[in-house]
C-alpha cells in the first residue's frame, strides 16, 4: 500500500522494534496526526482469546471520562412513557413499528447507537438483518437494552463506547481525538484497558493481551508494551 510523504515523516520518528509506555506513545500519536482534520486516535487490542467460544468473548461498554470528540446520534425504540423519557433524556430518534420500513426498506441509518426497551426487542429484532452486520443491534451487555432509558442516552452521550472482538479476536475502539492533551488521551486510555482487564474470561488459559497499537486515522501505529496492563 502507497503511503503519502506525511505519513513517511511521521513514521521516521516511530521505532518499529521497540514497545513504548503509554504516556510516549500517546505523544507520538500526536505528533504524527498531521492530517488537515481533527484525527481519531485508535486502540487496537489484541487478545489471547478464541471469541468462537462462548466463554471467550469479550464485549461490554465503558465510558470514556472525556469522551470521544465525536457527536454520538442516539435511536431509542420505546412505547408509553418510555417515549417522553428518552426524549427528556436527549435521544436523537425515538419510536417503534413506524421505524421499521424507514430502516428497512429505505435504508435510513442516520444514527451511531440504538438503544431499546426490552419489551421493544420483538420490534428490534426484525431488523437484525439490517442492524447486526453494523454492530448496532442493541444489547444488554453494552447497556443498550434497558428500561433506564436516561442512563443509556446520558452515558451514550457523555462518550460510552462499545468494545466487543472482531473475527480475529482484535478489539478496535476510538479513544478520543489528536487534538485532546495527552493528559485526556491518558485517561480516555486507561479507562479503557482497566474495562478490558476486567473483562478477561475465567476460563482463559495463557496470555490475555498480546499487543496494543495506538494510531491516530492517518497516522502510523505505535506499539505499547502490553506488561503494564497485565
Amino acid at each position: 500500500m502507497k503511503r503519502g510523504k506525511r505519513y513517511a515523516e511521521a513514521a521516521k520518528n516511530i521505532d518499529r522494534t521497540k514497545l513504548y509506555d503509554a504516556d510516549e506513545a500517546i505523544s507520538l500519536v500526536k505528533k504524527s496526526a498531521v492530517a488537515k482534520f481533527d484525527e481519531t486516535v485508535e486502540a487496537h487490542i489484541r487478545l489471547g482469546v478464541d471469541g468462537r467460544h462462548a466463554d471467550q468473548q469479550v464485549r461490554g461498554a465503558v465510558v470514556l471520562p472525556h469522551g470521544t470528540g465525536k457527536t454520538v446520534k442516539v435511536l431509542v425504540f420505546a412505547k408509553g412513557d418510555k417515549v417522553a423519557e428518552a426524549e427528556a433524556a436527549g435521544a436523537d430518534f425515538v419510536g417503534g413499528d413506524e421505524l421499521i420500513p424507514k430502516i428497512q426498506n429505505e435504508g435510513w441509518l442516520d444514527f451511531d447507537v440504538v438503544v431499546a426497551t426490552p419489551d421493544m426487542m420483538g420490534v428490534v429484532g426484525r431488523l437484525g438483518r439490517v442492524l447486526g452486520p453494523k454492530g448496532l443491534m442493541p444489547n444488554p451487555k453494552a447497556g443498550t437494552v434497558t428500561m433506564d432509558v436516561t442512563k443509556a442516552v446520558a452515558d451514550i452521550k457523555a462518550g460510552k463506547i462499545e468494545y466487543r472482538l472482531d473475527k480475529s479476536n482484535i478489539i478496535h475502539v476510538p479513544v478520543g481525538k489528536a487534538s485532546f492533551t495527552e493528559e485526556q488521551l491518558n485517561e480516555n486510555f486507561s479507562t479503557l484497558m482497566e474495562a478490558i482487564n476486567k473483562a478477561k474470561p475465567a476460563s482463559l488459559k495463557g496470555q490475555y493481551l498480546k499487543s496494543i497499537t495506538l494510531t491516530s486515522t492517518m497516522g502510523p501505529g505505535v506499539k505499547l508494551n502490553t506488561v503494564k496492563f497485565a
